[in-house]
């Protein structure tokens, strides 16, 4: 993972750059780890595994929830594929359901919202996360909350009308939760929008991970919105 935050961070790349960069960055580094990963993941007990990442122990692997999608990681070949097609996940997605069951050490949902920034190492990139993140959901969404709250039921979001006046939590993996949260602007203050993280989740993923759910769940919501 080493370096992969940097590129998020936009050292390298600018707004939509930034994220594909990061993208890019994560599938280059995670084709030199899968085999390290699978070697690790096989020392473990397989009914272990699918416990503590939220899974569910089917043969021949493990089943649980990408997104809005089932997809069975296969046992012991480790390789991903999507349930209802048998699509074969690609190396990006099969390298982020690997590092969520290479992390996952059970911790409990915490309930509790943090921001990047409070996440480990998220100070120094906050503000690189929140301009191809938050700042893309402000800019689409802030004069239209109605066609955010639109596009977040179609992605399944749940309201958190608790944390701010448009706000849905999101469950990209079964441990790990996202919340979006849309301030509406005025005459007077700018629109503004923020990723939140459950403060459970870097038991699940590591920073740069978590950087591109955030991001990709930015994305599937202005995608959502402008078909």
């Amino acid at each position: 993972m080493s370096g992969l935050i940097d590129e998020a961070g936009g050292n390298h790349f600018r707004g939509e750059e930034a994220v594909e960069g990061a993208r890019q960055a994560w599938q280059k580094s995670m084709e030199r780890r899968l085999g390290t990963l699978r070697e690790e993941l096989l020392e473990r007990n397989i009914g272990h595994v699918a416990a503590l990442c939220g899974g569910t122990l089917q043969e021949p692997g493990v089943l649980l929830r990408y997104w809005d999608r089932e997809i069975l990681i296969a046992w012991p070949e480790l390789t991903a594929n999507y349930l209802e097609s048998e699509e074969a996940s690609s190396t990006f997605d099969t390298a982020m359901l690997l590092y969520y069951l290479t992390c996952a050490d059970g911790t409990p949902i915490a309930d509790a919202w943090i921001g990047f920034r409070e996440l480990p190492d998220g100070g120094f990139y906050h503000q690189a996360f929140q301009g191809y993140s938050g700042n893309k959901i402000a800019d689409q969404f802030g004069e239209d909350p109605d066609q955010y709250t639109a596009a977040s039921l179609e992605l399944g979001g749940s309201a958190l009308p608790a944390l701010a006046p448009y706000a849905f939590s999101f469950s990209p993996l079964p441990m790990i939760r996202l919340a979006c949260a849309l301030w509406p602007g005025d005459e007077d203050l700018p629109s503004k929008a923020s990723i939140l993280f459950d403060a459970s989740a870097s038991h699940y993923m590591p920073t740069d991970g978590l950087a591109l759910l955030g991001s990709g769940l930015a994305r599937r919501l202005i995608k959502a919105a402008v078909g």
